[in-house]
């Protein structure tokens, strides 16, 4: 199966270029000229709806994200290689090689132990040189992205690394990996906290992940910017006007989403 191949309802591919054009223009509401990058949520949806974004909205979407590993992978195999893929999931140990063999994998969101910013890095050096020796001609593919993520709200039920120390540590030894670029930050937040934050008041997950990028350019030394990643369907535009630089948005373009176990790869 190509994407030549692949069929899209047109019924289903204006609805969805018609979302995406109303989540860019309130994205250019509120960013004051900022280019925030949109990462259009693609998890449990067809290959055939990441396509016809690719192909017919204008622009056309590059980056999507997904959750779950394997699901990546196979979406990756069908679709153009244009796309600049995210893994925005719980990182496991175990995903490490499989992602990192991905070439247009862009970036990896959801770091938050040392142990798998090492397994990317060996993952994605080993990559780089075997694909570099069997394909020579070929664009060869990019460091990973990496966002680190910060567990800002303290749930116990959230991923991600804590606030101060350790995430000053693990960024460390991000930006030291040789095939890993460090990007910035990351958090998901308490929802029912951002939903309920007023009109002009911060967003206290929001302003600590800013807090915390302010903190490890401080310690590291670092000139160049740090973006922060933060902000989904329910509350992008407040984490814009606190200064995110990308946010990523699943339901409000695509719909509802059904359960894994009816999800299909395309339709």
């Amino acid at each position: 199966m190509t994407d030549v191949e692949m069929k899209i309802d047109p019924q289903r591919a204006a609805a969805l270029v018609s979302q995406i054009k109303t989540v860019r223009e309130r994205i250019a509401a509120v960013a004051n000229g900022r280019d925030v990058r949109l990462v259009a949520v693609s998890k449990l949806k067809p290959a055939n709806d990441i396509l016809a974004l690719v192909q017919q909205a204008s622009p056309p979407q590059e980056h999507f994200g997904e959750n779950y590993a394997q699901e990546l992978g196979q979406k990756a195999e069908l679709l153009p290689r244009s796309i600049k893929w995210h893994f925005i999931g719980g990182l496991q140990s175990g995903h490490c090689k499989t992602l990192a063999k991905i070439p247009n994998l862009w970036c990896v969101s959801s770091v938050d132990t040392e142990k798998k910013a090492q397994l990317l890095d060996k993952h994605r050096g080993d990559f780089l040189l075997a694909f570099t020796s069997s394909s020579p001609s070929s664009p060869t593919p990019e460091k990973l992205n990496i966002h680190i993520q910060i567990n800002t709200s303290g749930e116990s039920s959230k991923s991600g690394c804590a606030p101060g120390g350790a995430t000053v540590s693990l960024c460390r030894a991000v930006e030291a990996a040789p095939n890993l670029h460090l990007l910035g930050l990351m958090t998901i937040g308490d929802v029912a906290r951002s939903v309920a934050t007023g009109t002009g008041a911060e967003n206290e997950d929001f302003a600590c992940l800013r807090a915390q990028r302010d903190l490890v350019k401080k310690e590291l030394g670092l000139e160049r910017e740090l973006e922060l990643s933060m902000g989904m369907s329910e509350d992008f535009e407040g984490a814009i006007a606190m200064g995110s630089g990308e946010v990523r948005v699943g339901s409000t373009i695509f719909g509802a989403r059904p359960p894994k176990s009816e999800a299909k790869i395309r339709d």
